[in-house]
Formats: C-alpha cells, sequence, structure tokens
C-alpha cells in the first residue's frame, strides 16, 4: 500500500500510517505540506469537502486493485473539549448540515433510505429477543415499553442526514478557527433529533437545552422531547446489543445503567406513569 502511494505522490513524499486508526489512513508529508490519504473512503466526502463541513478534499484516484484513495489537506488543530460542544458554533454548524439539500440528494444517490422509526423498533425488538436480553433485564423490557408509548410522537417528522455519531473527539477546531465534523462513516437519514438529543443530553446542561435550540434554530415542545428520548432509549439497546455481542460484560452493565436513568426520566418526566 505504502510502495503504491509512493509511486503516485512521487519519492519526494514521506508516507507514514496514521497512529491509532485501523491502517487504512495515512499522512504523506513533502517539505510543509502535509496530506491525509484514506482508503475507500465514501464518495460522500466530495459534497462534505464542498460544502466546508471536513477539510478539504484535494484529489481522489483510483488503484490497480480497486480500492479508491482519498486525500485531503492535513489541518493543524485539535478536538472539541467535552465543555465546548455548548459553543453557539456547534450548533450553527448542525443546523447547516440538516438543512443541506446537497448532502441529503448525495447520500440518497449513494443508496441511503431512511428508516423509519416503527422499522427501526420492530428490527430492535427481534434482537433483543433472540439475543434473550428481553427475557433477562427488565430495563430492557421497560424500555421496550416506552418506545412503543412515545412511538406516535416519532412519526412523519422530516428527514435530514445525521451524522449519527455526535461526540466533541469528532468535532475539530483548526488554528484558523475553522470548525469541522469528521467521521462520517455512520451517517444516514433520519429525524435530526437523532444528532442533537445525544449533545443535549451528554453535553448540555438541562437549564441551557432551550437556548441551545434556539440557537440551532427549534424550539422545545413536548413532542422534540418525546422524540428525543425515543432515539436516545434506541441508541442505547442498540449500544447494548453490540457490547453483550462482544462479551463485554462492563460495557453491558454500563448501558443497562443509562437505560435505568432514561427509562426513569421519561416515566417520571414525561408520561407520568406509574405501573
Amino acid at each position: 500500500m505504502v510502495n503504491w502511494l509512493e509511486a503516485v505522490l512521487g519519492k519526494d513524499w514521506n508516507i507514514a500510517p496514521a497512529g491509532g486508526l485501523t491502517g487504512d489512513a495515512y499522512i504523506a508529508e513533502n517539505q510543509n505540506r502535509r496530506l491525509f490519504l484514506k482508503r475507500n473512503s465514501s464518495p460522500f466526502l466530495a459534497v462534505l469537502s464542498a460544502e466546508g463541513i471536513v477539510p478539504k478534499l484535494v484529489w481522489t484516484r483510483r488503484m490497480e486493485n480497486g480500492d479508491v484513495i482519498t486525500a485531503q489537506e492535513w489541518i493543524e488543530g485539535r478536538e472539541l473539549k467535552p465543555e465546548e460542544m455548548q459553543h453557539p458554533r456547534v450548533a450553527e454548524l448542525l443546523r447547516k448540515i440538516h438543512h443541506s439539500s446537497e448532502l441529503l440528494h448525495m447520500l440518497m444517490r449513494l443508496g441511503k433510505k431512511p428508516v423509519t422509526p416503527d422499522e427501526r423498533l420492530a428490527h430492535l425488538k427481534r434482537q433483543l429477543y433472540d439475543s434473550s436480553l428481553v427475557q433477562k433485564y427488565t430495563e430492557v423490557q421497560d424500555a421496550l415499553h416506552y418506545l412503543q408509548r412515545l412511538l406516535p410522537a416519532t412519526r412523519e417528522q422530516k428527514q435530514v442526514v445525521c451524522h449519527c455519531d455526535l461526540n466533541h473527539n469528532n468535532l475539530l477546531l483548526t488554528k484558523a478557527g475553522e470548525l469541522y465534523l469528521i467521521d462520517w462513516d455512520n451517517a444516514t437519514i433520519a429525524d435530526p433529533v437523532m444528532d442533537f438529543g445525544l449533545l443535549l443530553k451528554w453535553y448540555i446542561p438541562i437549564e441551557d437545552w432551550n437556548k441551545w435550540l434556539e440557537k440551532y434554530g427549534v424550539i422545545r415542545d413536548q413532542q422534540l422531547i418525546e422524540r428525543m428520548y425515543w432515539y436516545l432509549i434506541s441508541d442505547a439497546l442498540s449500544f447494548l446489543l453490540w457490547h453483550h455481542e462482544r462479551n463485554e460484560t462492563r460495557k453491558v452493565q454500563e448501558r443497562l445503567n443509562d437505560l435505568r436513568d432514561l427509562n426513569k426520566h421519561v416515566n417520571e418526566a414525561i408520561l407520568n406513569e406509574h405501573y
């Protein structure tokens, strides 16, 4: 792989694997210029670059074996700190992404289709019963009950491009002050609350939710909160399944704790149920 890249770029470039990644990413350096090279990035990267959401795409080339290599400008910067997720620029960037018709049309052309909440719930139920997690944990039983109860609020919502992995490690602040959202491997078409609900829950103090949502461009109401918690619970169940399949006992317990807290909030603050 490195030999092929050297043949493409020339002997003047020094190429090395990018640390901490899976072997599909490299850094190429030539005097004062650096490129970030990646194998088989999604064609979606070109539109993200054109929209200014990821660092500039310099070129795309196909290898003899059919693999595609992309080169992006290497950006000097750092990941956001957790407390910086409250900054209005994060809300503004997310609003830009969710309102981009170019991103939506490209993802649809690449074959992505929205998965309705009804379809997602049915799929989750099958997986949870097949894995015996429903039978084993009351937290999972309660979570499925609340997903069913909140399901009507999630229907007939606007569908946009969602990043689906909004954590501070994926937001890059450059030395020039530009803000990028990277790592789009999990992007899908869904209700935008799937993105900003996670951000609110894990990064924004609840007393600041209204202010953050105003910056993003929506008004908090009961239906929005119900949608938000529907996706938070469904995500927690998906992660629970993922860790269970890998026999990660400690992570399974962490996800069960998350579920317990989410269930409690839905029961007490949203539905006021006692059963």
